[in-house]
């Protein structure tokens, strides 16, 4: 299965990375929609409301350094910005089990060997695994996605919320949660003008030098000793494991 609509003036989104978006809408269309990771409805869409939609954030995304993409689902936005960064170490967090095991594939199918997949939650891997970018797309509120991104960014580090029009909503409605994390240089932006329609959307906010998770009770929690299970593939690095604008469907965390 292929996408219905393929957008023209795809090779000035992803260069010689063209190849490797095309296969991934593939997967996402094909795997993707057969094992429920993907609405149906979503084919004829994967690229304007998916795949584009996630690129735009790479402008955002420097060209070397690490990368989380937290609650990664289907690999939007973590596989296209590696494919678009592609010297970038990127680490795709997932908690449920048939999404871990499609990244996999795709990470495998693709080649992209400075990608590697964990399974776990966010909260359990905290100061297990961290990077200097963390992305989240159709996670969580953002009071809720906050904490736990900053559990995985590296003091200092940058933290991407894909989100939609009630952005700034929901700013508002965490700050209290964001000042007691300690968060700096908070700010909604638009990327993509002009390529997508409507621009996307990207909550952007630093971590703070000195974590002060425990304040806003997000932190792992003393005593658990659930932890994830070690994953691995062709393509993907084994590791320990823990867990836009978007439509795609808010991911339920701890699945499978």
């Amino acid at each position: 299965m292929v996408p219905e609509v393929t957008p023209p003036g795809l090779a000035g989104w992803f260069g010689d990375a063209l190849p490797l978006a095309e296969r991934y809408a593939g997967l996402l269309v094909g795997p993707g929609v057969e094992r429920g990771l993907v609405g149906p409805a979503e084919a004829a869409r994967i690229w304007d409301r998916h795949i584009l939609n996630c690129a735009a954030v790479a402008d955002l995304v420097p060209h070397r350094g690490t990368l989380i993409d937290l609650g990664s689902g289907a690999g939007l936005p973590g596989i296209v910005l590696a494919m678009l960064r592609p010297e970038a170490d990127v680490t795709l967090v997932e908690p449920m089990a048939r999404r871990v095991a499609f990244l996999l594939e795709c990470v495998d199918t693709l080649g992209l060997s400075r990608v590697r997949v964990v399974r776990g939650r966010a909260e359990d891997l905290a100061g297990q695994v961290s990077a200097d970018v963390v992305t989240a797309r159709a996670v969580a509120p953002l009071a809720k996605l906050a904490g736990w991104a900053v559990g995985l960014c590296r003091p200092g580090g940058t933290i991407l919320a894909i989100k939609g029009a009630s952005a700034a909503d929901e700013v508002a409605a965490s700050r209290l949660v964001l000042r007691r994390l300690g968060v700096s240089d908070l700010a909604v932006l638009e990327v993509g003008g002009g390529k997508v329609d409507p621009p996307v959307t990207v909550v952007r906010f630093v971590a703070p030098v000195r974590r002060r998770m425990a304040a806003a009770g997000n932190g792992p929690r003393a005593g658990d000793r659930r932890s994830g299970r070690r994953v691995s593939g062709r393509g993907a690095a084994s590791a320990p494991g823990g867990s836009g604008r978007s439509r795609e469907p808010e991911k339920r965390r701890g699945d499978g």
